[in-house]
C-alpha cells in the first residue's frame, strides 16, 4: 500500500514532465522543420564532423576530376591571379579530352586586355564550360528566404557579381555560393539561389546539367521537393534546393592533376576523356579554403568538385524533409521514452531503461550517417536531457518526501511492538516470518479487582489507569531487556529471549518480576480511595517455546506459543488462590545463571495446573 500511495504522486510527476517535454520539443523542432537557423546548429556541426571521422573517409569517384591552379601553375603563369591568356591555353589543352563539362570556379568580375579576354572567351566558347558568378547576401539578419510562388524556400540574394563581358556570353554561368555552418564548415550547396531576375543555378548544377546533356541530347534536371535527377541518377536534396555534402576525405580525395602539368603535356588527354573537370586554385593563398572533418584547410574548388559527384552520382547526405520530421518526432519520443523509463520506483532500473532508448537512438544515428542519411543528434539530444536534470531533481524532493512519510508511518507502525522487536524488523522485514523454537522466559501479570474497580471510574478515567499501568510495565520490562508482546486491558505477556536469547534472560525475568511488584504497588497505594484495584498478580516461566508470527494475511503480531505460555498464564489463578502477588516457576530460578537468593523469600509449593495433568514446581512470593 505504501508502495501504491506514492505511485501517485510520482505518476502525477511524469505526467508533467512528459507534457513539459512534448511541448519543448516541438518548440525545439519548428526552426529545424522549416531549415532555419537555430542555436543547436553548432553542437550539430561538432556531431556530424564526429560521425564523419567515425565512419572514416571513403573512395571517390574518377569521373569528377580537379584541374589545380597549385604552386607549379602560379609559377609557369608568372603570378596569381593567372593570367588570362594562360588560362585561356589551359582551356585550350582540356579540349582533346573532349570533357563532358568543364567548371571553372573563378570569378571574372573585372575586365582584362581586350585581346586576352577575347582569346579565352573563344576557349570557353569550344567547351561545353561554366564560368563562376557570385551570389550576394544580406550580412545581417536571419537568412533570407522566399516564402511564396515558384521560388519558395530558396535564398533570396541581393545583388550577383557576374563575369565581365565578352566572357558572359561565353559560356554558362553558375554560381560558386557555398552554405557554411556557424563554424565555418560547409555542409549544403545551394543549387538555386532566387534573384530579382529569375533563379540562378550553381556551378555544380550548371556543370551537371551540361554533363547528363552530352550524355543525352535534350536531358534536363527533374527538380522536386527533396531531390533532383539528372538522367538516370537521382540525388538528394534538403530544403531550399539545397545539397547536404559528403566528404570524401581530405585534400586530394578527388583526382587532381596540375593545370601546368596539363599545358606541358603531361597529362595524357585519354586519361581525361568524358571526365567533368572542375579548374580552380589550391595553392595556400591563391584561394577560398574551408575546415572539414577531414582536412582544416580545404581548397575550395574541391568542395565543389565534391557537391558535382554528388550530382552525378548521388551520394549526397539524405537531409530532406522527411528526415527532418524524424528528426522532429524524435525529439517528441525520445525525452518520453526516457521519462518514462526514470519513472520507475527503483532509480538504478529506472537509468539503465531510460539509457536504452538513448543508446538505440544514437547508434541509429551513427549508423545511418554511415549510410548516407542525416539524423539531427542535437535536436533529439537536446529535448531529452534537457528535461532530465529538473526531473530527476523534482523525483528527488519527492522521493525524499515520501521516504520521510514511510519512515514516519513505519515509526508509527513500529511503536506497536517493542522496541528490541521493531529494531530488529527495521533491519530485518522477514524477521520470524517462519517458526523459530528456542527457550525463553514468559512473564504474564494483571490487576485483580480492575473490572470492578472500572465499573466505578468510567471510561476516560479508566483509559488514564490503563495507560498509567502499561507505561510502568514497559518500563520495567524494557529495563531488563524483556518484550512486551502485548497488553491485554489490565494484563500483559512479557517476553524474555526476543529477538533474540540470552544466557542472563532467567535472571532478567526474575529481576523484572520483583521490580513490576514494587513499582504496581507503589503506584497502586497512590491513586485515591475507591480507585485503585484490589492488587496484582504475576507468574513467571520458563521453557521452551514456538517463536512466530500470528494472525491473518494482513493483520498479524510477533508472539510466543506452547505449553510454558500456556501454563504461565494459567500461574496468575494459583496467585489468586494462594493469595500471593508472584509466583514464579522452579524451572524458571533454576535457569538463572546467578541464582542469588530472593530479596524476599516464599514458600515453596507443588501446584496443580488447571487444564495440565503434571503438578508444577513453584515459589510463591509476597502476601
Amino acid at each position: 500500500m505504501a508502495r501504491a500511495a506514492g505511485s501517485g504522486p510520482r505518476l502525477a510527476l511524469t505526467a508533467a514532465a512528459v507534457a513539459a517535454s512534448l511541448a519543448f520539443g516541438a518548440f525545439l523542432s519548428l526552426p529545424h522543420l522549416a531549415g532555419e537557423a537555430s542555436s543547436l546548429d553548432r553542437a550539430e556541426a561538432a556531431l556530424a564532423d564526429l560521425r564523419f571521422l567515425v565512419a572514416g573517409p571513403r573512395p571517390a569517384p574518377g569521373d569528377v576530376v580537379i584541374v589545380a591552379i597549385d604552386e607549379r601553375t602560379i609559377a609557369a603563369a608568372g603570378g596569381y591571379p593567372l593570367p588570362r591568356a594562360y588560362l585561356a591555353r589551359v582551356l585550350q589543352a582540356m579540349r582533346p579530352a573532349a570533357p563532358r563539362a568543364v567548371a571553372i570556379d573563378v570569378l571574372f568580375l573585372d575586365p582584362g586586355p581586350e585581346a586576352a579576354d577575347a582569346e579565352l572567351a573563344r576557349a570557353l566558347a569550344a567547351l561545353p564550360a561554366v564560368i563562376g558568378a557570385a551570389a550576394v547576401f544580406p550580412r545581417t539578419g536571419p537568412d533570407l528566404r522566399a516564402r511564396y510562388g515558384p521560388f519558395a524556400g530558396l535564398p533570396v540574394a541581393s545583388a550577383l557579381a557576374r563575369p565581365h563581358e565578352p566572357l558572359r556570353g561565353a559560356a554558362r554561368e553558375g554560381l560558386v555560393n557555398v552554405a557554411a555552418d556557424p563554424g565555418g564548415t560547409p555542409r549544403h550547396l545551394p543549387l538555386l539561389v532566387a534573384h530579382a531576375d529569375g533563379v540562378r543555378p550553381s556551378l555544380v548544377l550548371a556543370a551537371a546539367t551540361l554533363a547528363a546533356a552530352t550524355l543525352a541530347a535534350g536531358s534536363r534536371p527533374r527538380l522536386e521537393a527533396d531531390r533532383i535527377g539528372l538522367g538516370e541518377t537521382v540525388a538528394p536534396l534538403d530544403l531550399g534546393a539545397s545539397l547536404a555534402l559528403r566528404f570524401y576525405g581530405p585534400q586530394g580525395s578527388l583526382t587532381t592533376v596540375s593545370a601546368a602539368a596539363l599545358l606541358a603535356g603531361e597529362i595524357d588527354a585519354a586519361a581525361l576523356r568524358g571526365r567533368l573537370l572542375v579548374l580552380g586554385a589550391v595553392a595556400l593563398g591563391s584561394g577560398d579554403r574551408f575546415s572539414t572533418p577531414f582536412d582544416p584547410v580545404m581548397p575550395g574548388v574541391e568542395v565543389l568538385a565534391t557537391g558535382l559527384s554528388h550530382l552525378i552520382h548521388g551520394d549526397a547526405l539524405r537531409r530532406d524533409a522527411t528526415v527532418r520530421r524524424a528528426d522532429a518526432a524524435m525529439a517528441l519520443v525520445l525525452p518520453v521514452l526516457m521519462l518514462l523509463g526514470l519513472s520507475l520506483p527503483r532509480v538504478g532500473l529506472g537509468l539503465a531503461l531510460a539509457a536504452l532508448p538513448l543508446a538505440a537512438f544514437l547508434g541509429a544515428a551513427l549508423w545511418l550517417f554511415g549510410q548516407g542519411v542525416w539524423l539531427s543528434m542535437a535536436l533529439p539530444l537536446a529535448a531529452a536531457l534537457a528535461p532530465l536534470p529538473p526531473y530527476l531533481a523534482a523525483r528527488m524532493l519527492l522521493d525524499r518526501a515520501q521516504a520521510r512519510r514511510l519512515a514516519a508511518a513505519r515509526d508509527d507502525l513500529l511503536r506497536f511492538l517493542p522496541p528490541a522487536v521493531a529494531t530488529r524488523l527495521a533491519q530485518d522485514p522477514d524477521f520470524l516470518a517462519v517458526p523459530v523454537e528456542r527457550r525463553a522466559c514468559v512473564l504474564f501479570l494483571d490487576l485483580s479487582g480492575f473490572t470492578t474497580a472500572s465499573e466505578g471510574l468510567g471510561p476516560a478515567r479508566t483509559r488514564e489507569m490503563l495507560k498509567a499501568m502499561h507505561d510502568r510495565v514497559e518500563a520495567e520490562a524494557t529495563a531488563r531487556g524483556g518484550a512486551v508482546t502485548s497488553f491485554m486491558g489490565d494484563g500483559a505477556m512479557v517476553l524474555f529471549g526476543l529477538p533474540e536469547a540470552g544466557g542472563d534472560d532467567a535472571d532478567r525475568t526474575v529481576a523484572a518480576a520483583l521490580a513490576l511488584v514494587a513499582t504496581l504497588r507503589d503506584w497502586l497505594a497512590a491513586q485515591a480511595p475507591g480507585e485503585a484495584p484490589a492488587g496484582l498478580r504475576i507468574g513467571a516461566h520458563e521453557g521452551p517455546v514456538v517463536l512466530s508470527r500470528l494472525g491473518g494475511a494482513r493483520n498479524q503480531h510477533i508472539t510466543a506459543t506452547g505449553d510454558t505460555v500456556n501454563t504461565t498464564a494459567r500461574l496468575l489463578d494459583v496467585a489468586k488462590a494462594e493469595g500471593v502477588a508472584l509466583v514464579l516457576s522452579e524451572a524458571l530460578l533454576a535457569a538463572r545463571r546467578e541464582p542469588v537468593p530472593l530479596p524476599h523469600p516464599g514458600r515453596r509449593a507443588r501446584v496443580a495446573i488447571r487444564g495440565r495433568r503434571a503438578a508444577l514446581d513453584v515459589v510463591l512470593v509476597g502476601a
